[in-house]
């Protein structure tokens, strides 16, 4: 079946996490997107791992693989000028240019949709950038851990009144990024529909941190209430936490009444549960010093899907903390065909998260593999920008290619 996107073409000159994301989730609904990477250094992500117990490869970072997956891969260094001209050759055949060059570095090259556009007046381009296009801090150069830290994140995953001693966290990986790259898609599309009632192109921009002051973090305590949020709220109820069981984490919870005192029976009535300190949940939370080591004492020794499937039955909300091992082995997600398999050149056959979102006629797919460093060199250039052999030669010589 026809995927929703299989008309539309798009070139991608992306780093990293955020507009590679945007990029694969259009990919994977059917739009074909044509990667640029630096012909010897290639995507960063492709130096950042995971690699295989054999050791750092550029064709086999995990991380690459996936957010590269759907992709044709082509090598351009557009710093040079022939390099940029050979991208307004492709930009005149594409409907989106989707990009996260710093606004510095768009500057000094000359990158810029007025440039574009004139070769593709239909042309959306999609620029994300750390900070945006506008504001002191618009050339200020950032990783995934300051984006943490300026959109307010890193602060609300601290540990908060209760435990002063523990500092702010960041979370493990790129979550900003790909929170940037999720909302960069959406507005891409929205330029898309746009196009089709007026037949012209926009610019969209996305900067990072405006996302992740915008996706919710507890920003609306304050107007309402004065109150900075933490990862722990106010922990005026209890118990609310992640306690180690037997064979993993698990999440209790068990805040209403009606809720500890299934919880209770869950346990056996012990004494120490029916003594008057833990009566209200207001009580309990005022004496969890008290009562989060007896609780954590019962709950290391039991198992964590036998106790969520009887705190379950009992209408008790408790979770296992899911490791990623725990979900390439779930129930539930084989049995939604979730994960797919990929044969790579290199890496050969692994498992990838498959498709958030599922369409009843035009199905989400698994192409192709991420592409090797230039894979489509050939392809791109040859038969789309009707180059000679010759002259591509002469372009791997210069360095453009």
């Amino acid at each position: 079946m026809t995927q929703i996107l299989s008309d539309v073409r798009i070139v991608e000159v992306g780093e990293l996490v955020s507009a590679p994301y945007a990029a694969k989730m259009l990919a994977d609904i059917g739009a074909e997107v044509i990667k640029i990477e630096h012909p010897r250094e290639g995507d960063r992500a492709r130096r950042m791992g995971p690699f295989p117990a054999s050791g750092p490869d550029l064709e086999q970072s995990g991380l690459f693989l996936y957010l590269n997956a759907n992709k044709l891969g082509i090598t351009l260094d557009i710093s040079q000028a022939e390099g940029l001209a050979i991208l307004e050759r492709l930009v005149a055949q594409t409907d989106m240019l989707i990009h996260n060059l710093p606004p510095p570095e768009m500057a000094r090259l000359g990158f810029s949709f007025e440039r574009l556009r004139r070769v593709n007046p239909s042309l959306i381009m999609t620029s994300l950038s750390p900070f945006g296009l506008s504001g002191p801090y618009r050339d200020y150069l950032a990783e995934e851990l300051t984006i943490w830290n300026a959109g307010g994140a890193c602060y609300i995953n601290g540990a908060g009144t209760p435990d002063p001693d523990v500092p702010p966290l960041k979370t493990f990986g790129h979550p900003a990024s790909y929170a940037g790259g999720v909302h960069a898609a959406v507005a891409t599309l929205g330029a898309l529909i746009a196009r089709d009632f007026s037949g012209e192109g926009e610019h969209v921009e996305v900067a990072v941190q405006d996302v992740m002051a915008a996706t919710g973090f507890g920003v609306m305590f304050w107007p309402f209430m004065g109150t900075i949020m933490t990862r722990l709220g106010e922990k005026v109820v209890q118990p609310l936490e992640a306690m180690e069981a037997k064979d993993g984490w698990i999440f209790i919870e068990a805040v209403e009444e009606h809720q500890w005192n299934e919880f209770v029976e869950l346990m056996g009535k012990p004494s120490w549960a029916l003594e008057p300190i833990f009566a209200t949940r207001q009580q309990r939370a005022a004496n969890w010093d008290v009562l989060q080591p007896l609780l954590q004492q019962w709950v290391k020794q039991q198992h964590v899907l036998d106790l969520c499937k009887r705190a379950q039955e009992r209408r008790i909300p408790f979770a296992p903390v899911s490791t990623m091992h725990d979900l390439l082995e779930s129930e539930h997600l084989q049995a939604r065909e979730f994960f797919v398999a990929l044969e790579h050149p290199v890496a050969g056959l692994l498992s990838y998260p498959g498709a958030p979102a599922k369409f009843s006629a035009s199905p989400w797919q698994a192409r192709r593999a991420a592409p090797t460093l230039g894979q489509h060199n050939a392809d791109i250039f040859q038969n789309r920008l009707g180059y000679s052999v010759a002259a591509l030669a002469r372009l791997r010589e210069k360095g453009v290619i």
